[in-house]
């Protein structure tokens, strides 16, 4: 394994860590913010959007994920979403990568990732039910079209700023 690649698997540069930490900042800060609409059976987190930022560099896997795990600590279902709502962001941004890396059109990688996120709401569902006995399809399809709108309304956004800003740095 050469040096280059060694590093790149084993070590972040001060700089790279700080644009994970300003990641995790950024989407803590939204979901916390909006907190109202963040959590619970009707849900348009838009800090979702930031799930997109693993499609330039998958450092971001790790930032989301922890931002995620610190957001949720807000969340009124408690520890049981920091950690199912962590590891479910960490899994699903992995299969994600997985996906979408042979793709070079970043708007069907857009398209691909909203799908999948919206998919993936069958966890949050799965803790509505387990919780407070609410029906698992309805809240899935529900909590779902809400990851959809909140990825569709932060893919544009993110979208955008890819043109102007080299986020593959």
């Amino acid at each position: 394994m050469n040096k280059e690649k060694s590093r790149s698997v084993t070590h972040w540069t001060t700089q790279e860590t700080t644009k994970m930490a300003l990641v995790t900042s950024l989407y803590v800060v939204v979901t916390v913010a909006l907190a109202v609409v963040s959590f619970g059976a009707v849900q348009i987190r838009l800090s979702e959007m930031f799930n997109y930022l693993a499609l330039y560099n998958k450092r971001y896997i790790w930032a989301i994920t922890l931002g995620v795990a610190i957001a949720n600590f807000s969340s009124p279902n408690g520890l049981l979403d920091v950690v199912v709502g962590s590891v479910c962001t960490f899994l699903v941004l992995v299969v994600n990568h997985q996906v979408t890396k042979r793709i070079q059109n970043m708007k069907y990688k857009m398209v691909i990732t909203a799908i999948v996120f919206s998919l993936s709401m069958f966890t949050v569902a799965g803790q509505l039910t387990f919780l407070y006995g609410l029906p698992f399809f309805y809240n899935w399809l529900i909590i779902g079209l809400g990851e959809l709108l909140s990825m569709t309304v932060g893919g544009i956004i993110i979208y955008f700023i890819g043109q102007k800003v080299d986020l593959t740095k």
